[in-house]
Formats: structure tokens, sequence, C-alpha cells
């Protein structure tokens, strides 16, 4: 791998040097009147390939880093990824998206991804000055269809951001039509903390992490003499019933009250809310495998 990655940044000089010297000052020289592309263009969407495969594969080692370098990507750069359907061609959408992008001032490569029968464009984004990430997404929706779900992923730092960011992107488009049973309108663009059960039951590692480590930790940082689990637990196996969870727990309603208001504080997560219940529910399972 490692010698085929030098082989890929010996190719992008050697083409660049070609296109330099067939070219005007350093400007890729445009595609001949066969239309075929420039060398250098052609090396660089090699490594673009290369790369994204990569980052499709749940690769982001010290050789995936490279590949990043080679596109011009510092080591501890900060990125972001968008995904979603295209609203005409994935080709004419991936470039709506990367000039849209470069029109702020921006980095962003582009490349398409098989969802089941569907074709995704997934876009890989540097953060650009004061355009947040939601300004960003909301000035390229026009470019995918209307009627299916736009994915934006979490901004994190590096190969490996990258990685897991364009991975929660796309789980959530494969999660978006079990999230659409139960939650209408669905959110443009879904974020990925909205999916979190469904990302985790089609075999997201990362989504399993959060549900553990930070819904059902909240639930358990205090202790095994703290109620907080048992409560919320008991609340959701009676069906949202205070009354009965009072009366299994041997407590007034009005604790069963304070107790749930305490867990939605400490989790972001109100068991009192048919869909949040949920997330909880699927939490405290996978939390309890996580320890047996």
């Amino acid at each position: 791998m490692s010698d085929f990655l030098e082989l890929l940044a010996a190719d992008v000089a050697d083409s660049s040097g070609a296109s330099d010297s067939s070219g005007a000052s350093g400007t890729p020289s445009a595609p001949d009147s066969s239309g075929s592309t420039a060398p250098g263009i052609a090396a660089t969407n090699r490594v673009r390939t290369v790369l994204f495969e990569c980052l499709f594969n749940h690769l982001a080692d010290e050789r995936v880093e490279s590949l990043f370098t080679i596109l011009g990507f510092e080591h501890d750069f900060d990125c972001y990824a968008i995904a979603g359907y295209p609203a005409r061609s994935a080709a004419r959408t991936a470039k709506e998206i990367e000039k849209i992008v470069a029109d702020f001032g921006g980095v962003c490569l582009t490349a398409k991804r098989p969802i089941g029968n569907s074709t995704a464009v997934v876009a890989l984004i540097r953060p650009v000055g004061a355009a947040t990430p939601e300004i960003i997404c909301n000035t390229i929706a026009p470019s995918f269809a209307a009627d299916r779900p736009i994915a934006l992923g979490p901004q994190r730092t590096g190969a490996d951001g990258a990685m897991r960011s364009i991975q929660a992107t796309l789980y959530c488009l494969q999660a978006a039509p079990a999230l659409a049973a139960t939650v209408q309108p669905l959110p443009r663009p879904l974020r990925t903390d909205d999916a979190l059960p469904e990302r985790a039951l089609i075999g997201d590692a990362d989504a399993r992490d959060e549900l553990v480590r930070v819904v059902y930790g909240s639930l358990t940082a205090a202790g095994p003499d703290d109620p907080t689990l048992l409560t919320v637990s008991t609340f959701l196996k009676f069906g949202g019933s205070l009354e009965t969870t009072a009366k299994e727990l041997n407590v007034h309603p009005n604790t069963i009250r304070y107790r749930l208001k305490r867990a939605a504080e400490s989790t972001g997560w109100d068991a009192t809310d048919p869909r949040e219940a949920y997330v909880l529910i699927t939490a405290i399972a996978l939390g309890r495998v996580a320890e047996a």
C-alpha cells in the first residue's frame, strides 16, 4: 500500500510538471480536442478516488493521511461531511457543490457512494470562515433531491475525523427510512444524533459507543445507589405510566416526575417523549449488554 501511495504521489508530481510545461503559469492544461483530461487533473482524481475508497471502508491510518497531504489537506485539518441523493445526475450535483463551497472560499472533495438501489453524493468540506456547516448545507440543499434526506455530519479533525463524519452521514441516509416511520417530517438536514438508535441497529460502531458511553453512562454516573437508571428503565418498562412506576418503586408519582426531569437534564433525552424514550430504551439495552 505504501509503495502504491508513493507511486500516486510521484504520478501527481510528474503530471503536474507535464501540465505546467504545456499549460499556462501553473494552471493545468485543458482537455484536448479528443476530450481527454489534463494529466495533472487525471492524477489528482485518481488520488481522490483512492482516498474516498479508504474512507468508505473505515480506513484512516497514516497512509490515508498521506493521501490527504497529496491533495493539500494539512495533518490536523478540520472537516465535516454532507451527504444526500442528487437532484439530477451525481456528477452535476458534485460539480454544483464544489462550486458553491469554492464561492465561499472553502475546499471541498466529493464522491459517489451506492446506497441500496440509489447513489448518494458525499461532500467532505473544510470549515469556511463565518460560514457554518448549517449555512453551507442550506446553500447546497437545492442540488440534492427535495423529497429525500440530507445528512449533516459532525465536525471532526484529521483523517480519522473525516472518516467518522463521512460514515455517520452514510449511516444516517441508510437509517432514514426507519426514522421516517416515527418522525414526520424528517429534519432537513438530518443530523447524526437524530438517528442514533437506528444507526446503532444497522452497525454504526460510533452510534453504539455514544449510546453506551454518553447516554447510558450518564444514567449510571452517580453510582449503583442512585435511583436514576432504575426509575427511567422502570418507567419505560411500564409504557410511560407514572402511577404504575411509582407503585412498583413504592414512591410518590411526584418523586418519579422529579427523577425523570433530572434524568432528562443529565442525558439530554426525555423519557416522557416517545421518540426520545426509544433512544433511552436502546441505550439501556446496549449498556446492559456491554456490562454483562
